[in-house]
């Protein structure tokens, strides 16, 4: 097909100017050389990449013509946040962070015993994951929002990584020694992120890939706490659609009416809740307090009814005391330490894209900086920390986060208050959880996964790019069917392979001038571009490596071809001449080099003339360095389409 038939209406066959009206009315342009870059040896050239790659922020900036005892105070300030705002701290700001704390403790505290349980670890390890953490976080975390704790995603792909090798209930010491195992190693990854300012690594969790993996985990954590709401005692810990559902109607026997309806009622009392915090934000301690209220609540029930509700099972007896150390328990011998250090990565890489991208939401709308390298290292330190007194992953919780922030939090002091209150909890409060139901720990999960499950930005995916929304579906479904992890990494290779496509498969485009103006665009997205006779000026608008060099020569010289194609049925002048735009053309390697030349060779044998518009510096330096620009001349190589096309137009009238 030709190109841009839809064109054909701007010059009719008889009157088919030699060049558009606005270019022939335009004054004589004077050409401006194209300059190549300033000279650099190669050691600055390294220099300047290795600074662009790692240190886009310039983090050094401050340190800068200052004193060395001025040197040292901003040292520690940038690794230690705490002596940047501490000298600053106000009372009037610890009364804010005091009631924010105690809020998020009202909510951390359900939440973290019935996360552990979905991590297949006793329920206090998810009381000690709420005390040491956020007190390492408040010293090295930037944000002033961010609350750190359990989360339900990192919870569940430990809980079913490691399940599906070592079973807590065949081997709990085990088990214990590889989710604390997995978390240091999570931490080490994450802080090495961090350090080495490698958190580009991340990024390849595409938007895309996570709403469809948290919806998917949010689909199978709610079916998995049909055990709770139940009453099932014999229930699957595989994490697939097909066996959970098949497990739980298996297993009707087991079904406990008596659960049944206290577990729907305490549900509909938590999603009830949840709904009128999110249309009324100034009632978001009604979401908050909930879960607390509901323990409590159930708990007394329990205790005054225990008689007749006899079917209901509880929590039992909790350790009272601080987080026993743990270090003698990290495996770092033996046949499950590369399973631990897989789980460890890919929780971490999890944590990590939740923990980042929710600090970065607050401080958004406090109009403050986080600075994401620093807060990899926060966490990875705080999770190394947490693996050695009894704790496992953690990192910033959106649910909590928001409490905090609708609370009126102001610093991180908030973090060391739920800190304190979870403290309280675990030396005085032990004992009154031994009657709390299973079920409202099931109930809890199912309220805060049930906000994972995003409709509307699937729908946004879908209406915007269907091959993100592919990337989507993949996650959801890899999750559902498959297996949490096995769905994440599919997400990841969709992801993955959508990178390659736009590398491989980068976008060319066929410009046209604008009348009355020296601007050119692309002739299928403004329609009042038109052609240039003689001309066929085209884009490359991606760099021009060697995985994409010969898909580049192949449809340049396609363009060509359908332009003469069209042209001749037409019944217009003859191609002369082609223009490659290289603006939006940031980087060239040699393959991309030799793919020029052989364009300019295989041009010059048709009588074509090939000329090229604005290198930019890194590519301009290439192109002189490998001396290929001598084949081109002066009349080669062009600032701007608009001078190319006046230049060139100017030397054909000036021919006899």
């Amino acid at each position: 097909m030709g190109l841009n038939s839809n064109r054909v209406e701007n010059f009719s066959d008889a009157e088919a100017p030699p060049l558009p009206t606005s270019v022939m009315q335009m004054p004589p342009l004077e050409v401006h050389r194209v300059c190549p870059p300033p000279p650099r040896t190669t050691s600055q050239k390294l220099r300047h990449r290795l600074s662009e790659i790692f240190f886009p922020d310039d983090p050094l900036h401050k340190f800068k013509d200052q004193s060395w005892f001025r040197k040292l105070i901003l040292g520690l300030q940038f690794f230690f946040p705490i002596f940047d705002w501490a000298p600053n701290y106000t009372f009037q700001l610890f009364k804010s962070d005091v009631v924010s704390g105690v809020t998020i403790a009202s909510l951390a505290i359900p939440q973290g015993i019935s996360y552990a349980r979905l991590a297949n670890l006793p329920p206090i390890i998810g009381l000690y994951s709420s005390f040491v953490p956020p007190l390492i976080y408040s010293v090295l975390g930037s944000s002033r929002h961010l609350a750190v704790g359990p989360v339900s995603i990192a919870s569940l792909v430990m809980g079913t990584m490691i399940s599906e090798v070592v079973p807590y209930s065949d081997e709990p010491t085990l088990y214990l020694k590889l989710a604390f195992t997995a978390t240091f190693f999570a931490g080490v990854f994450q802080a090495s992120l961090g350090f080495l300012r490698l958190g580009f690594v991340i990024d390849f969790l595409s938007k895309a890939t996570l709403v469809g993996f948290m919806a998917g985990a949010a689909v199978i954590v709610s079916l998995q706490q049909l055990k709770g709401l139940l009453g099932i005692v014999h229930f699957t810990t595989k994490m697939q659609l097909v066996p959970v559902l098949s497990s739980a109607f298996h297993h009707i026997d087991e079904w406990s009416w008596q659960t049944i309806v206290m577990g729907v009622a305490f549900l509909a009392l938590l999603l009830i809740t949840r709904q009128i915090s999110m249309r009324r934000p100034k009632l978001f301690w009604l979401s908050a307090a909930a879960p607390l209220a509901s323990v409590i609540l159930s708990t007394i029930l329990v205790v005054c009814f225990k008689s007749k509700l006899h079917g209901i099972k509880t929590i039992g007896k909790l350790p009272k005391g601080l987080n026993p150390p743990s270090s003698n328990m990290l495996y770092f011998n033996g046949p499950h330490l590369a399973l631990a250090i897989k789980t460890g990565i890919i929780t971490g890489i999890l944590s990590l894209t939740e923990g980042i991208a929710v600090g970065r939401t607050f401080a958004s709308l406090k109009n403050y900086q986080v600075d994401g390298n620093k807060e990899m290292m926060a966490i990875g330190l705080m999770n190394m920390a947490g693996s050695c007194s009894s704790c496992y992953v953690t990192t910033g919780s959106f649910s909590r986060s928001a409490v905090n922030y609708n609370a009126g939090a102001q610093t991180v002091v908030s973090n060391i208050v739920m800190a304190a209150a979870v403290l309280v909890t675990l030396l005085f409060l032990m004992p009154l959880f031994y009657y709390t139901p299973n079920l409202i720990l099931a109930a809890i999960i199912i309220t805060a996964v049930v906000g994972l499950i995003d409709y509307q930005a699937a729908y946004k995916l879908w209406k915007v790019d269907k091959l993100d929304f592919l990337a989507c579906l993949c996650s959801f479904f890899g999750v559902l069917f498959i297996s949490v992890p096995l769905g994440l990494a599919i997400a990841v290779g969709v992801s993955v392979f959508k990178i390659l496509l736009h590398v491989t498969r980068p976008n060319t485009v066929v410009l046209g001038n604008i009348p009355r103006t020296q601007i050119y665009q692309n002739l299928n997205q403004y329609r009042e571009a038109v052609r240039v006779p003689s001309f066929l000026i085209m884009a490359v608008e991606a760099p021009i490596y060697f995985a994409n060099s010969t898909y580049l020569q192949e449809r340049i010289v396609r363009w060509i071809r359908e332009e003469e194609e069209w042209l001749a049925a037409n019944d217009r002048s003859n191609l002369k001449c082609v223009i490659l735009d290289m603006t939006a053309v940031t980087a060239i390697d040699t393959s991309g080099i030799d793919t020029i030349s052989e364009l300019r060779k295989m041009l010059e044998k048709r009588s074509l003339k090939f000329v090229l518009v604005n290198p930019v510096g890194s590519v301009m330096e290439k192109l002189q360095e490998s001396k290929i620009l001598e084949s081109f001349g002066f009349d080669g190589l062009y600032v701007s389409v608009g001078e190319a096309v006046t230049d060139i137009s100017s030397a054909w009238k000036a021919q006899p």
